[in-house]
């Protein structure tokens, strides 16, 4: 949890860097005048910049994946494992009602496996090394009926969504606070904003930030129970079931790349609210009270 969160604000305060130069450099910050705060240039800024960040990396997100884990994409299969790996794909999405997404193997020993792409027709299934060696073939079955539901259902396209819908409230908010700050805390009488808008303005988006990751992360620990839901679909229940039994007797912990780690089958987190995945035993007996 604690890398999480590190990581977390790491990034964000890069982004605010950035963000700032090119503000500034470009003379974007007209939502600054004589008057005041101008809330409706604020709110479209906040919105353009919300949802750039989110939506170029939704657009990435394939290769990113493929370039974080070293996946390797079955173009040309050396063994039986691998044909099977692309027939059972392919069988189960023709089920899902989608094209067939690219397969891919990671060499991981701990057992997972993601699904990630901008669309549905074109998205990467992966699996690791370890969940082919852990698993039977009835649990690896199940697996990827799950990661082909996080496809059909769009889920990294909403995830997405949520994401930028956080951003720009996060942006919004937080300019709106270091704006605050410098006029009544700091008494700035100038025409132009301070150093303490500046330093207000990134503290108060590393707080709302955290804040909000609160709603993505709650967001994407319910589309894992509609994922189990069609892995039950795709392959059976009893797949499912067992596969998420296998995972939870795994005594290796998952290593996906925080950047895709909450589009991946596993999840372990110390902290509930900022967990990506809702606890192995939950996902269970959530399958189990529903036969």
């Amino acid at each position: 949890m604690f890398k999480r969160v590190g990581l977390f604000l790491l990034t964000n305060l890069a982004v605010i860097v950035v963000i700032s130069i090119i503000v500034n450099i470009f003379g974007l910050n007209k939502f600054l005048n004589e008057n005041g705060l101008d809330l409706t240039s604020l709110f479209i800024f906040s919105l353009v910049i919300g949802f750039s960040g989110s939506i170029i990396s939704l657009l990435m997100s394939k290769q990113m994946a493929k370039m974080a884990v070293g996946a390797r994409v079955i173009t040309n299969p050396l063994n039986q494992e691998e044909f099977w790996l692309l027939d059972t794909v392919a069988r189960l999405s023709h089920k899902a009602g989608i094209k067939m997404p690219e397969v891919a193997i990671f060499e991981d020993m701990s057992p997972n496996a993601f699904a990630t792409g901008a669309f549905k027709n074109d998205a990467l299934v992966a699996v690791s090394r370890g969940l082919l060696r852990s698993m039977n073939q009835n649990e690896v079955e199940a697996v990827l009926g799950h990661e082909i539901g996080h496809v059909a259902n769009g889920d990294m396209v909403t995830l997405t969504l949520l994401q930028g819908v956080v951003n720009t409230f996060v942006i919004f908010f937080a300019r709106i606070i270091g704006y605050l700050v410098d006029r009544i805390i700091l008494k700035n009488i100038s025409e132009n904003v301070g150093i303490g808008y500046m330093a207000a303005s990134i503290l108060a988006e590393i707080v709302l930030g955290i804040l909000a990751m609160m709603i993505v992360m709650a967001f994407s620990r319910y589309r894992e129970y509609r994922a189990d839901e069609a892995g039950a679909y795709l392959s059976s229940r009893k797949n499912m079931i067992a596969a998420l039994q296998a995972l939870s007797r795994s005594k290796e912990e998952p290593h996906l790349p925080e950047q895709i780690k909450s589009f991946g089958i596993n999840g372990k987190g110390l902290m509930t609210l900022f967990s990506t995945h809702p606890s192995l035993e939950d996902r269970i007996d959530k399958l189990k009270k529903s036969l």
